[in-house]
C-alpha cells in the first residue's frame, strides 16, 4: 500500500505535461503565479483526500524559478507521509530549462535527481541517488528540447487551444531518471460546464494523454485532463488509472494569473 501513495505524488507533478506548444516564446505566467491542487486517491470504490501540490513561480534574474511542494495532509500521515520539492530554472526567453532539481522524501523512500541543461555544449549532465551527497552521475545527449517534469508545464502552457483543436494531437520530449521520453495528448472534446469541486464550473477542453507505463502508471493508460479555455491554460481536472487504483487532482486556488480567468463561469 504504501508504495501506492508513492504514484499519487508522481502523478500530481505528472499531469501538467500535456499541452500543445506554438513557436511563441512569450511566457503566459507571471512571477508571484501560485497554483495549488488537491490530491484523491481512489481505492476499493472510497476516495481518499491524501494531500496537495502547489506550484509557484519566482522571479530570480534571466530565469525563473519555479518551486514545487507536494505534502501529505496531517490526517493521512500517520499512514504514509510525504515531503516533495521540485526546482525548474527556466530560461525568460526561451522557456526552457537549464536547472532541474528534484528532492523527494516519501514514508521511507527518498530520491534526489539534478538535470543541468548545458545547451552549448549539447549535453545533459545527470545526477541520481538517494542525497545530494550520495549521486551518480551520467552525460545525456541533448540534441533536441527536452524538458523536465516541471518545465514542460510552464513551457507548454503556451499552447493556442484553438490550433490543439484542430491539430488534435500533439507530442514533446521529457527527461526523468536518466531516460527521453516523446509523450503525445490528444484532444477530444470542449466541456463548456466543466464543474470543479468547491470552485465553480469552467468552459474547458477535455483531453486524453499519454503516460509513461511502469511502477505509477498501468501500460497503455490514458489520462483525462480538463484545460480551461483560456489564455492561462490551467488544469482544472486530471484522473488517471494508476497500476493498483486511480487518482485524482483537482484545482484548488490560484494567486497573481497573468490574463482573467475567462474560462469560469461568472
Amino acid at each position: 500500500m504504501k508504495s501506492i501513495n508513492k504514484r499519487i505524488f508522481y502523478f500530481c507533478i505528472f499531469i501538467f505535461l500535456y499541452q500543445e506548444h506554438t513557436n511563441a516564446k512569450e511566457a503566459p505566467f507571471n512571477s508571484g503565479e501560485k497554483i495549488t491542487y488537491k490530491l484523491y486517491y481512489n481505492w476499493n470504490f472510497v476516495w481518499l483526500s491524501a494531500g496537495e501540490v502547489a506550484f509557484e513561480v519566482k522571479d530570480e534574474g534571466d530565469v525563473y524559478h519555479i518551486e514545487v511542494t507536494g505534502k501529505t495532509y496531517s490526517s493521512y500521515e500517520w499512514f504514509y507521509k510525504v515531503r516533495d520539492k521540485y526546482h525548474s530554472y527556466i530560461d525568460k526567453k526561451t522557456l526552457l530549462p537549464k536547472l532541474y532539481i528534484r528532492d523527494i522524501h516519501q514514508g521511507s523512500y527518498v530520491h534526489y535527481e539534478k538535470v543541468v541543461f548545458d545547451y552549448p555544449n549539447n549535453k545533459m549532465i545527470s545526477s541520481i541517488g538517494k542525497s545530494m551527497s550520495q549521486t551518480t552521475t551520467k552525460e545525456i545527449p541533448l540534441t533536441t528540447d527536452v524538458y523536465d517534469l516541471v518545465s514542460s508545464m510552464y513551457f507548454l502552457r503556451q499552447t493556442n487551444l484553438d490550433i490543439l483543436k484542430i491539430n488534435k494531437t500533439v507530442n514533446f520530449n521529457m527527461i526523468l531518471d536518466n531516460e527521453i521520453y516523446n509523450l503525445g495528448m490528444s484532444y477530444l472534446k470542449e466541456e463548456p460546464k466543466c464543474s470543479v469541486k468547491e470552485n465553480g464550473k469552467y468552459n474547458a477542453l477535455l483531453c486524453n494523454a499519454e503516460v509513461i507505463s511502469g511502477s505509477v502508471f498501468k501500460d497503455g493508460a490514458k489520462m483525462k485532463i480538463n484545460i480551461g479555455y483560456d489564455e492561462n491554460k490551467l488544469p482544472l481536472i486530471i484522473e488517471s488509472p494508476l497500476t493498483v487504483g486511480s487518482v485524482k487532482a483537482l484545482l484548488m486556488s490560484y494567486e497573481n494569473l497573468k490574463f482573467p480567468l475567462n474560462s469560469k463561469h461568472k
